[in-house]
């Protein structure tokens, strides 16, 4: 528990505002004596509370009296009022259990919050927030569900793309045969979600995908799962070993000890656009498929395309948020029946029959993109 109200403290230092969010409940009290995320860390850093209760899930008046109740009397003393969140309609209904929250906790009541639908574009909280399908446009791009998933608002500028139809898929789910790309996401356990792939049988879903001519996109973690081999010789993953990996680009991965974290500014190829985007990440991935590199980044290959073009993979995280390059790429991968445009006009020389003759020239695999608060 030690570094991490130091680290607060460290930031609490040079920030005049420091909000911290906990994580799970506060009720959990048969978790209390290992709690870092919630009362634990709000004791341990002197940090008072505001308990947020979400109506739009039902119950919210037990939510904050239950939270109350069960809280020891030293917790409790933390909790210095609450907000009631997601409120649908007329405010005033809900005044008179307002006033019983009030009442019947003590505690000091901060507001009731209306429920704002454009809250959904925001990054998602963790991974069980993420909605599992978004758009229905003609590009069909499926994001293949990890059991560790990292970084996932990677995929919020696609989600919000329009013309494209995004669907997370889940544990038990076919892959439609109709998808144009797939996305291999970050992950925090490279060699764990590789098993989890395969015990899917994702493996062979995309081996099927590929032979249809459609594209796969690994980034980060995910760009490592699609190596011939990822090497642990220190053990950081799991246990020491070798594992084969999904073998599409010509590349072979080795964990290092050492993090590589970095903003970064790139060129893609491919489309010759540029894009902004970071680096986080253990491990370092080489071979032939580096020859035909992703992106450059200040004069320097980075990632890895197969020879047929088709299958890509990147360390760089957040791309897509790059207007030109994320529309550039999911261009070039949409099927030549489903070609749109929402770009500039400069991007329109893509559509009609002169522009797929273009792509066909450009491209191999062308027909195919300090006062301080911790909230609960």
């Amino acid at each position: 528990m030690a570094p991490v109200p130091d680290s607060f403290h460290r930031l609490a230092a040079a920030a005049d505002l420091v909000i911290v969010e906990g994580a799970g409940s506060p009720a959990e009290v048969n978790l209390r004596a290992r709690d870092v995320a919630n009362m634990g860390f709000a004791r341990a850093a002197s940090v008072p509370m505001v308990l947020v209760g979400d109506i739009d899930r039902g119950g919210v008046i037990a939510q904050v009296i239950g939270t109350q109740a069960v809280l020891g009397p030293t917790d409790a003393a933390m909790v210095k009022g609450f907000i009631i969140n997601k409120f649908r309609g007329d405010v005033t209904l809900f005044d008179e259990g307002y006033r019983l929250i009030a009442a019947r906790s003590g505690w000091q009541g901060f507001g009731v919050l209306p429920y704002f639908p454009e809250a959904a574009r925001l990054p998602a909280e963790d991974a069980l927030d993420l909605p599992r399908r978004h758009g229905t446009g003609a590009l069909r791009i499926v994001c293949l569900g990890l059991s560790r998933i990292a970084n996932f608002d990677d995929l919020d500028p696609l989600a919000q793309e329009p013309g494209v139809s995004l669907t997370i898929l889940q544990p038990g789910e076919a892959l439609p045969g109709d998808t144009d790309l797939v996305i291999l996401p970050g992950t925090k356990s490279t060699c764990g979600d590789l098993a989890f792939l395969r015990a899917q049988g994702r493996d062979v879903d995309l081996v099927a995908h590929h032979r249809r001519g459609r594209a796969i996109l690994g980034l980060c973690g995910g760009y490592q799962t699609l190596s011939r081999v990822i090497r642990d010789p220190g053990g950081i993953e799991g246990p020491p070993g070798t594992v084969a990996g999904l073998g599409m680009p010509e590349i072979e991965t080795e964990m290092t000890p050492d993090k590589r974290l970095e903003r970064v500014r790139a060129r893609h190829l491919a489309s010759g656009t540029d894009m902004q985007g970071y680096e986080i990440h253990i491990g370092r991935s080489s071979g032939p498929g580096r020859a035909r590199p992703f992106a450059m980044v200040t004069g320097q290959p980075e990632g890895a395309v197969s020879t047929d073009g088709r299958v890509m993979g990147s360390y760089l995280r957040g791309i897509f948020g790059s207007d030109a390059f994320r529309r550039a790429f999911l261009q070039d991968w949409a099927a030549a029946d489903k070609l749109w445009i929402t770009g500039p006009r400069s991007m329109r020389c893509w559509t009609g029959w002169p522009g797929i003759l273009r792509r066909i020239l450009m491209f191999r695999g062308c027909w195919r993109w300090r006062d301080r608060f911790c909230f609960h």
